[in-house]
Formats: C-alpha cells, sequence, structure tokens
C-alpha cells in the first residue's frame, strides 16, 4: 500500500521515506516514517497536557471552549484537507499541525509574554522555539536517547513554522549552539507540507475564535458585517434566525468562512505554482516565496478579522482580567521556584548547568490548573 502511495505523491511532496533522525532505529513495515512521528506526538506527555492549556479562554472558564488540543486537532483536519488536494504527504503535515503548540505555556500567549520577560536575562522565551525543546530533550519516552527522535523532515518544518529563519541566535540559546549540525537548512523554505499547516493554524484560530467569542457575547453576529466578505455571510445565514437558533447559525457561518479560506488557498497556492515554475520538491526549498498562501482579498480579510478578534475579544476586560491573572501567576511561580529549585523541581531531571532554563521548561509545560493550584499552594 505504501509503495503505490509512493508512486501517487506530488513531485513537490515530501517523499514517504524520510531522510533520517538524529539516532537511527530499526525500520517497521506496519507504519511510514512519518506515521511513527505522528504517532509519537499524540503519546506525548505534551500533547496530552494540550487539553488543559488556554486558547484564549482560561481553562476553567467553560466545558465547551476551544483549548489549545482541540485547536490542534481542527488545524491538523484542515491541513489534511488541503495536504489532500495536493497530492502531499498526509502523514507528514498531520504531524505538523498536531505538534506547532507543544510549547505553549499555560494562559495561552499572555504567558508566553510574561515568561520571556523572566527568561530575559537567559536567552528568552518562544512557544516554537519551547515545542522543539520539549520534541529534543523533554519527552522521554525510550531507552537509547532523549526526545521523540522525530525525523529531519518533521523537525524542519516545525521550527520554520513561521517561514525560513534568518537569524538563529535565538535558538542557538535555547536549543544549544549548532544543535543540527547542518541537517537542518535554516535559510530554505520549508515543504509545502509545513506552508499547509502554518497557513491551517490561521484559519483555525480566527474562525474558531470567532465562534468562542461569539458563544461568549463579547460580541454579537451583527459586529461582524464590518468586515468586509464576513458581511455577505453573515447576512445569508442571518435570514434564517426566525428558524434556527443562533447557535446554529454561528456553526453554518463559521463552516462557510473555513470553507472560503482554503478554496481560496487553493486556487492561489495552484497559481504561484505555476507562476514560480515549481517542478520538484527542491524547487519548493529553493524558491524565493512562500508557495502556499491566500490570494490578496483573502490576505487583507484575514488581517481585518485578526483586528477584529484583538479589539473585541483578546483585549475584552473580561478576558484581559483573566490573562492579567495568568501573567500574574507565572511571574510569581518563576520567582519562587528560582530561590529554592530543589523543592519544586525533581532537578536531577534537568540540566543542573542551567537552571533557570529548567525552571521555565518545568512551568511552560504546565497546565492552566496545575499553575493555578500551585500558585495557590506558595502565595
Amino acid at each position: 500500500m505504501q509503495k503505490n502511495s509512493i508512486q501517487t505523491l506530488s513531485n513537490l511532496a515530501v517523499p514517504l521515506k524520510s531522510k533520517g533522525r538524529f539516532f537511527q532505529e530499526k525500520k517497521t513495515h506496519l507504519r511510514s516514517d512519518f506515521q511513527r512521528d505522528r504517532d509519537r506526538i499524540i503519546h506525548s506527555t505534551a500533547f496530552r497536557r494540550l487539553k488543559h492549556k488556554t486558547q484564549v479562554f482560561v481553562n476553567t472558564s467553560g466545558d465547551h471552549f476551544r483549548t489549545r488540543i482541540t485547536h490542534s486537532l481542527e488545524v491538523a483536519q484542515i491541513a489534511r484537507t488541503l495536504s489532500k488536494f495536493f497530492n502531499l504527504n498526509e502523514d507528514l503535515c498531520e504531524t505538523l499541525s498536531l505538534a506547532h503548540d507543544l510549547g505553549h505555556t499555560p494562559f495561552g500567549h499572555a504567558g508566553e509574554e510574561v515568561l520571556n520577560t523572566c527568561m530575559r536575562a537567559y536567552g528568552g522565551f518562544d512557544h516554537n522555539i519551547q515545542t522543539i525543546r520539549t520534541i529534543l530533550f523533554l519527552e522521554n519516552r525510550y531507552y537509547n536517547f532523549k526526545g521523540l527522535n522525530l525525523t529531519f523532515e518533521t523537525l524542519d518544518g516545525l521550527l520554520k513554522h513561521n517561514g525560513p529563519i534568518n537569524n538563529i541566535n535565538k535558538y542557538d540559546k535555547i536549543l544549544g549552539k549548532n544543535y543540527f549540525k547542518n541537517k537542518i537548512k535554516f535559510l530554505s523554505f520549508p515543504s509545502l507540507e509545513a506552508q499547509i499547516a502554518s497557513i491551517s493554524d490561521d484559519i483555525a484560530y480566527n474562525s474558531h475564535d470567532l465562534e468562542d467569542g461569539l458563544k461568549s457575547n463579547l460580541f454579537k453576529l451583527q459586529d461582524l458585517e464590518n468586515i468586509p466578505i464576513l458581511k455577505s455571510i453573515v447576512h445569508k445565514h442571518k435570514k434564517n434566525i426566525k428558524n434556527f437558533s443562533t447557535d446554529l447559525i454561528i456553526r453554518q457561518i463559521v463552516r462557510e468562512i473555513i470553507n472560503e479560506m482554503v478554496e481560496d488557498i487553493i486556487e492561489t497556492t495552484k497559481k504561484n505554482i505555476k507562476k514560480y515554475k515549481l517542478k520538484n520538491l527542491n524547487d519548493v526549498y529553493k524558491s524565493y516565496y512562500p508557495v502556499v498562501t491566500f490570494s490578496k482579498q483573502m490576505r487583507n480579510f484575514d488581517k481585518n478579522i485578526k483586528r477584529f478578534l484583538k479589539r473585541k475579544m483578546y483585549y475584552h476586560n473580561d478576558v484581559k482580567k483573566n490573562t492579567n491573572q495568568g501573567k500574574k501567576i507565572i511571574r510569581k511561580l518563576f520567582l519562587t521556584i528560582k530561590k529554592n529549585p530543589e523543592k519544586y523541581i525533581n532537578v536531577s531531571k534537568y540540566d543542573k548547568s542551567d537552571i533557570a532554563r529548567s525552571i521555565c521548561d518545568f512551568i511552560a509545560g504546565m497546565t492552566d490548573r496545575y499553575a493555578i493550584n500551585l500558585y495557590n499552594r506558595i502565595k
């Protein structure tokens, strides 16, 4: 079955047979290299913890709001749809989607912000780089090596979640100088699979945050009519308000938004492949521009949704109150643990030469409720 898959994948796809891993392992006929990567992510402790980590609403504030784990699953679903259309490596695409937020702190971006401030003198903090730390060093499930020993293609896609890396100083400080020993070409573009996972992250973020914001009454349906593209979608579905519940109408609107964005990516990416004359995977890596993109109109739509969500949701007083409390908790945890690390963490499990980074790893790995409970015990 996998032989057929290899023959039918696009020339632009990452082949099902990987270039390798840091530590050599025995192959299995049951799963491809990237199926093994995906399974390692799903079985990891860090992935399970995502179910209790904030997306926008602190995890304790309601059962039906999204958490990092539901967000990651939604990203994977969108990414697989796009990957299948372009005949790419679906398992790699899914792996990157499921793994992209493993390094997120409790309390979402607010937690990341304050942890970065706490770590300023020690190389800083970045949730994308923390994802790599988690995969390389912090997940221990094997006798012969630390980390998950994922393929180089998966590591490349996760490192370049936001595109080529021009400055590796922060990576050297947080991961160790020249850790990848030329196994990763930082300046080249990531695979189409990685680009799809990244843009699917945007689609899931925008559309599902709109749904959560509407359900939590932070804004109303009519507020969405000020956003071009959304106006016609909302107007069409608002006609059904007499026959269906608001909840159902919201779901229909969100489905249509996702559909519009996915179709736009497909059309624009087909044009880009033709425009840049991409014939094989090497052409993708050597490209001067991203290939998987929105059209200009959809890019503006994307920006408008982000601006709207920032104004109406992320900076809403109720949300800010919770995120400010989250910042306070993380700051207090960092300063308290730093005074007496042995009391809170098993120092032997961490790097004793860099205790601040070990404390940072410990806090970044926490769920919202673990952080809240520990804070309540020590305050």
